[in-house]
C-alpha cells in the first residue's frame, strides 16, 4: 500500500536506489541512504533513485512502499540492512515504522512511517 504524506526534498550525499531507507547526511540539507540501524531513520525514497548532489525526495509520513531485504511479518519494527532495504529491527535499532505487509527478500512492501528505537537488550 502507498499512501505518502509528507515528502521532502534532500540533496543527494551518495547515490540513492527506489524504495530504500533513509538518514540525515553529514550537514543541513543532505540525506544519504541508510546502511543499518544505527543511525535515526528519517524515510523511505520513492520510486525515483538520485545520484551524489542530485535532488531526492523522502516520503517522511504515511504509508510508503519499500523493498524488504529479509522475511518479514506485518507489523515487524523495521530497520535497514547494509544496502538500505527493510528488514525487522533488533534490540537497539532505530525503526522507521511498522510493516503492513509480510513478505520476503527484495519484494516490494510496505512501512507505516512512524519512527522510533527499540531498547537496548
Amino acid at each position: 500500500m502507498n499512501i505518502p504524506g509528507l515528502i521532502t526534498a534532500f540533496r543527494a550525499s551518495g547515490t540513492f536506489v527506489k524504495r530504500r531507507l533513509v538518514v540525515h547526511g553529514a550537514s543541513e540539507g543532505l540525506a544519504a541512504q541508510a546502511v543499518g540501524g544505527s543511525a535515526l531513520l528519517i524515510g523511505v525514497t520513492t520510486d525515483v533513485g538520485a545520484s551524489e548532489g542530485d535532488h531526492v525526495d523522502v516520503i517522511r509520513s504515511g504509508l510508503a512502499l519499500v523493498v524488504y531485504g529479509d522475511a518479514v511479518a506485518a507489523g515487524d519494527p523495521l530497520t535497514s540492512d547494509a544496502t538500505g532495504a527493510a528488514v525487522p529491527a533488533g534490540a537497539g535499532d532505530f525503526f522507521i515504522g511498522y510493516a503492513e505487509v509480510a513478505g520476503s527478500a527484495e519484494e516490494i512492501g510496505s512501512v507505516w512511517i512512524a519512527p522510533g528505537q527499540l531498547p537496548a537488550a
